[in-house]
């Protein structure tokens, strides 16, 4: 029995699951305060037999061990968690624990359990209230400095684009122009609202696809997976796969590009993929 622990900005999914990646039961706690929260979460593992615990939270956090912000959140603008030692507050359970972002646990989920099984360089993104972006290089979890803070690369604006994005931090960013709050902003409605306006889909499309384009050629993935809220408007993808062969210009020849249709895909784990990697995580710090 392994226990995994999605935290997010809005909710925290907690579950246990089996080492096969199937999940037994699982439970939502709204996020509001650590001192609301945590208590709950602790209560939920409580007495479940769990032999380790996989935490994929939101960020920024520490995520190399042997560091003094290990199992911190940082600089997170939700500002009741900013500096909150989560791993810590969690030691209660008394069960060796694995730590990584939200989006690498489900770049990590779909690798283990998905449509990445068997691959080792892999990215997985995230697109609605924000943008993530969780890469595993050579079969492991990209870090260095801190992790990926992808949704944040900066991007040329589109020729129609008559307003800075909605990124607090830079004007013209990945999160601040195809997020979902980024298209309620420039558009005045959500995303599910506009799914008949072609001309909405355009502009994100050119957005996504530049930036695919840039991780195509910075990190190689063998297999682009997205998923989020914005990403269950289903006729994003060929728009996307077809802007990205452009930005490319034909500079490169893979099997992969070849057959784009399966490199650039939806996620596959029915939303659990977080959950999923969550598992793996706990698996890999009980191996440890």
């Amino acid at each position: 029995m392994i226990g995994a622990l999605e935290a997010g900005g809005t909710k925290m999914v907690c579950a246990v699951g089996t080492e096969d990646g199937k999940i037994l039961e699982q439970v939502s706690i709204p996020t509001t305060t650590p001192g609301e929260t945590m208590p709950q979460i602790l209560g939920y593992f409580k007495g479940k037999d769990i032999r380790a615990l996989g935490v994929g939270t939101f960020g920024p956090v520490g995520v190399r061990p042997g560091t003094p912000e290990y199992g911190f959140i940082l600089d997170t603008p939700k500002l009741d968690w900013r500096h909150f030692d989560l791993l810590g507050s969690l030691a209660p359970l008394g069960v060796p624990m694995g730590l990584d972002t939200d989006v690498n646990a489900s770049c990590l989920g779909e690798m283990t359990y998905g449509c990445a099984a068997g691959l080792e360089s892999v990215i997985y993104i995230t697109i609605g209230t924000g943008v993530g972006l969780g890469a595993a290089v050579e079969g492991k979890l990209l870090h260095g400095m801190l992790h990926p803070e992808a949704g944040h690369i900066l991007l040329s604006r589109h020729q129609k684009e008559w307003q800075n994005g909605c990124c607090p931090y830079h004007q013209n960013c990945l999160e601040g122009y195809v997020s979902g709050p980024a298209i309620e902003k420039r558009w005045g409605k959500k995303a599910a609202d506009l799914a008949d306006n072609p001309t909405v889909w355009a502009m994100e499309s050119y957005y996504i696809a530049q930036a695919l384009a840039d991780f195509i050629l910075t990190l190689s993935p063998q297999k682009i997976i997205l998923g989020g809220g914005v990403m269950k408007q289903e006729q994003l993808f060929p728009l996307i796969r077809e802007k990205t062969l452009a930005f490319l210009g034909g500079y490169l020849h893979t099997m992969e590009l070849e057959d784009i249709d399966n490199y650039i895909v939806p996620a596959s784990l029915g939303g659990d993929q977080g959950i999923m990697g969550c598992i793996k995580l706990g698996l890999g710090a009980l191996g440890e």
